[in-house]
């Protein structure tokens, strides 16, 4: 895990990667992980098609799969059993089987301090904005708001436009302490 180039693998300060998570990084694309952030047990990385950037503070779960490219900000959550992959299968000649077609990528953002929770799936090319949340079980396939919480297959808007004051949510039905 640790002997890969160094200007295609950043490993931040007091990160981790955990023993049986499956790092396929190779120095085709850049693998980048912020201080400490970690990586739990038994996920699947993969940076062969596209980077993954992770900031700082993040945590991606337990047997959580991220196929590049991926950007995820800081103080991000990745709840357990989610697909992130920027990566997608070609289909357009019947001719040819679909696996050996050629593959589209598009890149993944998810914007600082959101939270996606498990067993989601979020498809290439979708952006999820600062302080979003992806609901359990959602299949995220456009892009999500700031402020924004989603839920469902596919994804819809069941809360917007969330307004933070001192750090206290405070136009939610709901009280937030």
């Amino acid at each position: 895990k640790l002997f890969i180039n160094p200007f295609y693998f950043h490993h931040g300060k007091g990160s981790h990667v955990r023993k049986h998570t499956i790092l396929n990084v190779s120095p085709i694309n850049q693998f980048h992980i912020g201080k400490n952030s970690c990586i739990e047990e038994f996920c699947v990385v993969d940076n062969g098609v596209g980077a993954i950037e992770i900031g700082d503070n993040t945590l991606i779960g337990l047997r959580n799969t991220l196929i590049g490219p991926i950007r995820i900000g800081n103080n991000v959550i990745l709840a357990q059993n989610i697909v992130l992959s920027g990566l997608n299968h070609g289909y357009s000649d019947l001719n040819i089987p679909i696996r050996n077609q050629k593959v589209a990528t598009k890149e993944i953002y998810i914007e600082d301090d959101s939270w996606i929770g498990a067993n989601s799936t979020i498809v290439p090319g979708v952006h999820i904005g600062k302080h979003a949340i992806v609901a359990g079980g959602s299949v995220v396939t456009k892009d999500v708001p700031p402020y924004t919480i989603v839920a469902g297959n596919p994804a819809k808007v069941i809360k917007e436009g969330v307004i933070v004051k001192k750090g206290k949510i405070v136009n939610d039905e709901y009280s937030i302490d």
